[in-house]
């Protein structure tokens, strides 16, 4: 796969957020259903004045429910419908686009740029409150309810031996030929002064489930039904365990994405395409 953009093509980096909540997912279905892809293409489509559909492709495809707020995409827009519309096309974007879904910036991007394979990580927030009374009405539709007292401090505990490259398989839900190898650069909760504890969760990149899985298994730590050395003796032992739960999407937040500098692009292109294994432990 190339990140060359095809003659007479403009590639354009997109930033957005959006609330999950009424979504699909991130990605384009079969049957009509609605997703954040389809919604910004079809926007584009409509404000360019266009037959053709411009395809996004997109830093981290988000699942069913899931909300973003530095979500990055990028689209390949012909020269010609790119001066014709360049200078409204934000605010065009804006009028035509529902309002859980906002484009806040939209630029010519770098040479090499991909807003997939370029990124070198993405950071993810989860949050969750285990207050007696339930969730902020006004939260409702971000803050996962614990009806259990969490232990913050052991749920870091349990974290720190996560953090590192692993395979992550006994997070993930695996998919034929993708590898689970991933390296987790941060895992950390705080609790704020209104009782909801935040999970921050980077890495390079995450399989599918990864997030919401390992903080199912944090929860379960942090309410003392397993103890702390028990989310890194999963991890070690490599399978799915009925115990971890994915806990459910509305929690999830996709925050922040991050870039190298422009001169190191391709570079990360191509090392970001390269199917990862860890290193042996010896033969035989």
């Amino acid at each position: 796969m190339s990140d060359e953009v095809a003659p007479g093509h403009v590639r354009l980096r997109l930033d957005l957020s959006y609330d999950g909540t009424g979504f699909h997912g991130w990605a384009k279905q079969a049957g009509g259903r609605r997703t954040v892809q389809g919604e910004i293409e079809d926007a584009l489509r409509t404000v360019t004045r266009s037959r053709e559909t411009y395809e996004l492709t997109v830093a981290g495809r988000t699942d069913a429910g899931v909300h973003a707020r530095g979500q990055v995409a990028h689209v390949d827009l012909p020269e010609g419908v790119w001066r014709e519309h360049h200078e409204k096309l934000l605010k065009r974007l804006a009028g035509r686009l529902p309002k859980d879904v906002r484009v806040w910036a939209l630029r010519e991007a770098p040479s090499g740029f991909n807003a997939r394979f370029s990124a070198v990580w993405r950071r993810y927030a989860y949050r969750v409150t285990d207050n007696p009374g339930g969730v902020d009405p006004l939260l409702r539709g971000h803050v996962l309810w614990h009806d259990w007292p969490l232990d913050v401090d052991a749920m870091n505990e349990a974290a720190r031996a996560l953090l590192g490259e692993h395979d992550f398989a006994a997070y993930c839900k695996k998919r034929e030929g993708a590898t689970t190898i991933r390296t987790l650069q941060e895992l950390s909760l705080v609790r704020g002064d209104d009782g909801i504890i935040t999970a921050t969760v980077r890495a390079d990149a995450f399989c599918h489930n990864m997030v919401r899985s390992l903080i199912g298994a944090l929860l379960f730590v942090g309410d003392g039904h397993r103890g702390p050395e028990w989310p890194g003796k999963v991890l070690a032992a490599g399978v799915r365990d009925s115990a971890v739960h994915v806990v459910r999407p509305h929690g999830l937040t996709l925050e922040e994405v991050g870039y190298p500098a422009d001169e190191l692009l391709a570079a990360r292109n191509k090392e970001a395409r390269n199917k990862r294994s860890l290193p042996s432990a010896g033969c035989c």
